[in-house]
């Protein structure tokens, strides 16, 4: 079983930057690819980022891209999420998920493992 745990989450203002951490432990694979997903308020879990085992692959959701920056460090085993220009839309829980292989997956349901999801809101 591998357990994620997100960190960084908070309140900012429209254009401003947060950066979210996942930290895995358990029983991780150090090839497996990572994922950041968001669920807004009444709406249902969104893609929003993810990063092969390998670093060598990222995908991101249209929304997302040019401003934020997934990446992974392989020796502590975490995956960052920068998010630049920061709006509104992207207030959310976002959640950190992991899946057993190296390939990565903009699908919720191509994850094995979960977070318990951080809060971020971007204020007006």
């Amino acid at each position: 079983q591998v357990h994620l745990v997100e960190s960084g989450g908070g309140l900012v203002q429209a254009g401003g930057s947060l950066r979210l951490s996942c930290a895995a432990s358990g029983r991780t694979g150090s090839d497996s690819a990572m994922g950041w997903f968001r669920q807004a308020l009444g709406k249902e879990r969104e893609f929003v980022a993810t990063i092969s085992g390998s670093a060598r692959s990222t995908e991101y959701a249209d929304s997302v891209k040019g401003r934020f920056t997934i990446s992974r460090d392989k020796a502590k085993n975490t995956a960052d999420l920068q998010m630049n220009s920061l709006n509104p839309e992207d207030t959310a829980i976002y959640y950190c998920a992991a899946r057993r292989v190296n390939g990565i997956s903009t699908v919720a349901s191509g994850y094995d493992s979960w977070g318990q999801g951080v809060q971020v809101t971007v204020s007006s």
